[in-house]
């Protein structure tokens, strides 16, 4: 997407507050087929948690199980996993310090 730029205009040789031009981001746009695609996987993955919940709580002898290695790799030893809202939650904001 393109950057905002910053406008700057001078009355009577004073200097105005700077003012963003807001150029709109075009909307996202969702074929039928992405968003059955969607759908089809989020109404799959319920039911895997739905399984496992019950699974867990004595309910259920079979259905999903959840894979746990037995000898870990050593080259993942020092291996963090990222949290990913917190990830985006960095981008936004660096996204808006930027721009201001």
């Amino acid at each position: 997407s393109p950057a905002q730029k910053l406008v700057f205009n001078r009355v009577n040789g004073k200097r105005p507050p700077l003012l963003l031009q807001q150029i709109s981001a075009p909307e996202e746009c969702y074929t039928v087929a992405h968003e059955e695609n969607v759908r089809f996987v989020y109404e799959a993955w319920q039911q895997v948690e739905q399984q496992l919940d019950g699974s867990r709580s004595g309910e259920s002898t079979c259905g999903p199980v959840q894979y746990v290695e037995k000898t870990p790799n050593p080259g993942l030893k020092n291996f963090v996993p990222i949290d990913l809202e917190e990830w985006w939650a960095q981008q936004f904001l660096a996204k808006i310090e930027n721009c201001s």
